[in-house]
């Protein structure tokens, strides 16, 4: 996996608003989940479930700034870790499977990636019968567009 420089015509107002927009998406996507709630401690976005943070999504990014994220990744973990923005989460957390990214303006985050990590660190707090709604949701969600898919 590579991350992408971002193309020399893209100055870094246009960066730091893909933070913002990603960082929004990254939020509304992590909030999505069943039973996810948001919190501010020591000034940073969270989101928790049953009152277990799933992922630590920092402050919102600025103008110019860096965004970044940590997350559980029980599965993943060591993969993510030979990413070039990926190291063990600070504070001890990294011996419990805990990953951090961060960017900075010139990079261009794979959401795809982080979206995936999110449902990992979820589906390793959150409660099983939370973790088994998720999934019965998902996989109606797929029935329904496989349907769709066949009528079109």
């Amino acid at each position: 996996m590579v991350v992408r420089k971002s193309s020399p015509s893209r100055n870094a107002s246009q960066q730091a608003g893909d933070f913002r927009r990603i960082s929004r998406e990254l939020r509304k996507y992590a909030l999505s989940f069943p039973g996810a709630t948001e919190d501010f401690p020591w000034g940073e976005r969270v989101a928790k479930v049953k009152g277990k943070v799933f992922v630590f999504l920092g402050t919102d990014p600025v103008p110019g700034g860096p965004m970044g994220l940590s997350v559980k990744l029980p599965q993943s973990g060591q993969d993510a870790l030979d990413l070039p923005f990926a190291k063990p989460t600070g504070y001890g957390l990294g011996k419990s499977g805990w990953v951090s990214a961060s960017f900075e303006a010139k990079d261009d985050p794979p959401l795809e990636i982080l979206k995936e990590w999110i449902l990992e660190s979820y589906r390793a707090v959150a409660p099983k019968k939370l973790v088994a709604e998720l999934e019965s949701l998902r996989s109606d969600s797929l029935s329904r567009r496989s349907r769709s898919d066949r009528r079109g």
